[in-house]
């Protein structure tokens, strides 16, 4: 089992976006293949770093997840609305594996 954990670097004026964005996923993630243990926003401190966190089985199975999150209705529609709305300023993905 991975963890896998988002690490977003957000506009902090559109915090609002981020929380609708993160909405959706918790819809379809779990859909698509993945154990969502959720997203979270800012709220005290920096203002411009959100996570996103689920577990996944392996590397294969998370290619074979994103694959079907791609091609989920709303899937496509998260995606393009955060390219519209411009929120996500920076995206980095950490896998890690539970040692203890």
């Amino acid at each position: 089992m991975l963890t896998c954990v988002i690490r977003y670097h957000i506009d902090p004026v559109k915090k609002a976006e981020f929380e609708l964005y993160a909405k959706n996923w918790n819809e379809a993630i779990p859909r698509c293949g993945a154990d969502l243990i959720g997203y979270f926003a800012p709220h005290e401190g920096s203002s411009t770093l959100a996570y996103g966190i689920y577990n996944i089985d392996s590397l294969a199975a998370y290619e074979a997840y994103r694959a079907r999150l791609a091609g989920d209705p709303l899937g496509k529609e998260n995606y393009r609305f955060a390219q519209t709305e411009r929120f996500l300023l920076r995206e980095d993905r950490t896998f890690l594996k539970r040692v203890g």
